[in-house]
């Protein structure tokens, strides 16, 4: 069985999840909802990948909640 990638974590993509996070989503919802792997939204919410970013305008979130 091919293991399935997900696209790379942006900057983009830190914004919106950590958006997400402070919405309420849990890091396994937010990673459903960005198409990227859980663990990659821990390490942002943790600050170990993009430890500068801020969460985007919700507004800015390119899907219905």
């Amino acid at each position: 069985m091919k293991k399935m990638s997900t696209p790379p974590m942006s900057a983009e993509l830190a914004s919106k999840a950590l958006a997400l996070v402070r919405l309420g989503y849990h890091q396994h919802q937010a990673a459903a909802l960005l198409g990227v792997n859980q663990g990659r939204i821990s390490e942002v919410v943790n600050g170990k990948l993009f430890p500068s970013a801020r969460p985007c305008d919700p507004s800015q979130l390119s899907f219905d909640l």
